[in-house]
């Protein structure tokens, strides 16, 4: 199975950008989308054998997730059951027959660090606990734009960054928790190498220096990580500040 992970940056912007001839090549069993940003009603998209799982935010051209999947899911979940954190779009989780795959927009701690409490006192914990009863059932996939490089290594220029969103210890610490619970960040099992992001800044002109950030995730339950055959960045893939992730797993 062959699922990409792409915060877009705008679905309709993306659609614009050679996103159609993007699938059609890379011909996913199924794509989860971050920072989508709009209603169903708003879209026209043409992607023959695919099912559509929308999960928008309430505030119109914000946020929300969206999934793409070839075979029809048992089970689609939007949100967390957290009713004061699920109005954003920012959580879909479609249920296989393996494993709970859940398609992730963490919230960006913003200029000025505004929304650092919330993320790292709120969100953080709630996510995890979300993930943790869904692994009473089955092993969990959870991808996505988790808006934190988890090391210096994840960063073109950690020195002076821990105050920045993104890199603060609180947000590190977040990751460090869902680590220490058992879950795999995929892409370090089969490459250990430095200059290898996912986002870059336009407003820094960073993606033709290469001095990104990789903020974009496939972890997985330890018991899974047997199958992964692949994890990969795709960063030769243009249409938004992101680059879409790849997981191949058996």
């Amino acid at each position: 199975m062959k699922i990409i992970s792409w915060n877009v940056n705008g679905i309709r912007s993306v659609l614009t950008k050679g996103f159609v001839d993007f699938v059609a090549a890379a011909a996913p069993d199924i794509l989860c989308i971050q920072e989508s940003r709009a209603l169903p009603e708003q879209v026209e998209i043409e992607l023959p054998g695919y099912e559509t799982h929308w999960n928008p935010a309430e505030r119109k051209g914000y946020s929300g997730t969206l999934a793409f999947t070839r075979t029809a899911p048992l089970a689609v979940t939007r949100g967390m059951g957290a009713a004061k954190l699920d109005t954003e779009g920012r959580v879909l989780t479609l249920e296989l027959p393996d494993f709970h795959l859940v398609n992730v927009y963490t919230p960006n701690s913003g200029e000025g660090l505004k929304r650092l409490s919330y993320r790292a006192e709120t969100w953080d914990p709630t996510f995890l606990k979300y993930l943790k009863d869904l692994e009473q059932t089955k092993p969990v996939v959870f991808c996505g734009d988790l808006n934190v490089a988890h090391k210096p290594i994840d960063l073109a220029n950690p020195d002076g960054n821990d105050k920045t969103a993104g890199f603060t210890p609180a947000e590190r610490a977040g990751f460090d928790r869902l680590t220490a619970v058992g879950f795999v960040d995929t892409f370090r099992q089969f490459c250990t190498d430095p200059g290898r992001y996912t986002w870059w800044s336009y407003r820094l002109r960073g993606r033709p220096r290469n001095i990104g950030w990789r903020i974009d995730y496939f972890c997985v339950s330890r018991p899974l990580t047997p199958r992964v055959v692949d994890a990969s960045i795709l960063s030769d893939v243009m249409g938004s500040d992101h680059c879409p992730i790849q997981l191949i797993i058996e």
